[in-house]
């Protein structure tokens, strides 16, 4: 397991699991962001207040549930194509950054409905970006706002 991953996906929450299971699961849990980026991308691009505001309801149950609704999809679906195992349940790290993304995706479907049209790519660009950027590289931002707002800081800290 590569450190620098292991340290990302620790950083969202992904804590005390073995190498074994990092390497099998860590590629697949993109599957979330990336399926939330596309729908991002998909409502921004069409100002759809809908599509911002269905999306927002799956971040607003990831934000309490021990999963995001997505992952579901992979662990009673594509998992038993690809033969790894399910996913691990997500951390106050993953949950929070449910939270921030429901609230976001609110404000942008807000600004579209409303007709403020700059005001929401201004909002959505940035959400896409930051979506896109744990989609590709496991560095997760509002994971590590979290971190540093929450977690203790010092030797062996994530």
């Amino acid at each position: 397991m590569n450190p620098i991953i292991r340290h990302r996906l620790e950083e969202q929450g992904f804590c005390g699991l073995d190498d074994a299971t990092l390497a099998e699961v860590g590629p697949w849990l993109r599957w979330s962001p990336v399926l939330c980026t596309f729908f991002m991308i998909l409502g921004v691009a069409m100002q759809s207040p809908v599509v911002l505001w269905l999306l927002a309801a799956t971040a607003f149950f990831g934000a309490f549930l021990p999963f995001h609704p997505f992952d579901l999809l992979y662990n009673y679906g594509v998992r038993h194509f690809t033969g790894t195992r399910p996913f691990p349940h997500n951390g106050p790290q993953r949950k929070f950054a449910c939270g921030l993304a429901f609230a976001w995706l609110i404000a942008t479907g807000w600004a579209f409905y409303m007709g403020a049209s700059t005001l929401g790519f201004a909002l959505g660009v940035p959400l896409i970006l930051v979506a896109a950027l744990v989609s590709t590289t496991h560095i997760c931002i509002p994971s590590i706002i979290y971190n540093f707002l929450f977690r203790k800081q010092g030797p062996g800290s994530v």
